[in-house]
């Protein structure tokens, strides 16, 4: 750490530096002017004490050009004068502290860095920290695959961070909404803020509006304590509302009216709190037919629709399974301090062959448990077990039924898979649009019959 020592005292100075410099990590540059302490400050002290009164410039005068030209550089002010008022007075400017010039000055010196030195540390930790989220949550590193859809997706990723438009997620569970949500938020302005997280689905409704603003404490049974929601703990950053679909419509309109005014309240209070924050939203349902069946609000729709981001499927990423299945190996090896696997060619076909219905999420627990049950630094066929949650297919070929039949089948399956999507579904079976329209019209007509 390098420490500036300001003061007209040359014995007096030596002695603290000497005291200091007992500690190798400190290295102690004495200024005997205030001049001369400005013309250094190109050097970057870690920490200035100054005395309070030079030849040249009061010590007030010193701490403003300072704090004008280093606005967080920690300055201790040392003194003859053991005055409260100018004591109190510099710690309200934002000296960090007041040391009065008697047989005890090098003792509480040394203690005041030591404080500063541990609160500094913290800082350039908390800066670490963050830049390394940056780096965890750079795009290349989370958006896996090759796929043209994948491609697309990254697309408006990239274009979301470098905006501050609100942005809503689709897909089906386990397609990495959140992982998204956070690659937004750690590329954009906002990274240095908070990114909070909230599952509206693991909410009681009841406490959905406590959650979201906060309380003030006595504002119903059980609320001790002031409590801050988790708008306002995402201030100035990112608040991500995971499964809206799944918010009671009393509480749609006071999100609404929170995010026209940018303000909130909180429950049992009267105070209004500005608020700067951004909005990503996130869904495995379709928000414009829940606004059709009026379980969600058109007005909450139009606010955070924003940028719509739809993540594919995992069965509709083309060979993305086995680039993602390479990159969680090479995962479960670091993690368990291993050598990476390889995958045997079989193993690969078997992978290709599966729909992953629980998508990337699925895939990793997959393949972690390949790499427990593999043998010889390869993963075979055999070790890949898939966890068939659904229907299996033999129980569909099981039926009496001619091909025609199992062809509507197939057809309603997917439908109902891609939410009703005529178009999306033509395209992934192969077929033309006008054999789901004229599917869909007999089936009417024979319900009118």
């Amino acid at each position: 750490m390098k420490i500036f020592l300001v003061d007209d005292d040359p014995f007096f100075a030596e002695m603290l530096k000497y005291y200091l410099q007992l500690n190798p990590d400190y290295d102690v540059h004495i200024c005997s002017t205030a001049k001369e302490c400005l013309s250094a400050l190109y050097q970057t002290p870690d920490i200035i004490c100054i005395d309070f009164g030079l030849p040249d410039l009061q010590g007030d005068e010193l701490f403003n050009q300072i704090k004008n030209l280093y606005p967080d550089l920690p300055i201790i002010v040392i003194s003859g004068q053991e005055n409260i008022e100018v004591a109190v007075n510099f710690l309200k400017l934002g000296a960090k502290d007041y040391i009065v010039k008697n047989e005890h000055t090098k003792e509480l010196l040394w203690n005041s860095i030591i404080r500063l030195k541990e609160n500094i540390s913290l800082k350039q930790e908390v800066k670490e920290l963050k830049d390394e989220l940056g780096t965890k949550y750079a795009f290349e590193k989370t958006i896996i695959g090759q796929s043209e859809s994948i491609k697309n997706t990254f697309s408006k990723i990239n274009k979301a961070s470098q905006s501050n438009i609100n942005v809503s997620i689709t897909g089906e569970t386990g397609t990495g909404k959140e992982v998204v949500a956070k690659a937004i938020h750690y590329n954009s302005p906002r990274k240095s803020k908070p990114f909070i997280a909230v599952n509206m689905a693991a909410i009681p409704k009841e406490l959905v509006e406590s959650e979201f603003f906060g309380h003030e404490k006595g504002s119903f049974t059980g609320a001790a304590d002031r409590a801050l929601g988790k708008f306002e703990q995402a201030n100035g950053g990112t608040i991500f509302l995971d499964e809206i679909a799944e918010l009671d419509l009393n509480i749609q309109s006071k999100l609404l009216r929170a995010l026209q005014e940018r303000e909130i309240t909180r429950v049992g209070g009267n105070q209004k709190i500005k608020l700067d924050v951004r909005v990503i939203t996130a869904t495995h349902k379709d928000l414009a037919a829940e606004v059709k069946k009026g379980t969600f609000r058109e007005d909450l729709y139009y606010r955070i629709i924003g940028l719509p981001i739809e993540l594919p499927p995992l069965r509709e990423r083309e060979q993305d399974a086995l680039i993602l299945a390479r990159h969680f190996i090479e995962l479960f090896a670091k993690e368990n301090k291993s050598k990476p696997l390889t995958l045997s060619n079989e193993a690969k076909k078997k992978l290709l062959s599966y729909g992953f219905p629980g998508n990337v999420r699925e895939l990793k627990s997959v393949i972690d448990l390949a790499c427990v049950m593999a043998d010889n630094g390869e993963i075979m066929a055999e070790d890949i077990t898939f966890y068939n949650l659904e229907k299996k297919s033999e129980n569909f070929l099981n039926g009496q039924k001619t091909l025609k039949e199992y062809t509507t089948d197939i057809i309603f399956h997917f439908l109902k898979k891609n939410n009703n999507d005529v178009i999306k579904t033509a395209k992934i079976l192969d077929i033309g649009k006008s054999t789901i329209y004229n599917l869909l019209n007999q089936t009417e007509n024979k319900k009118t019959q």
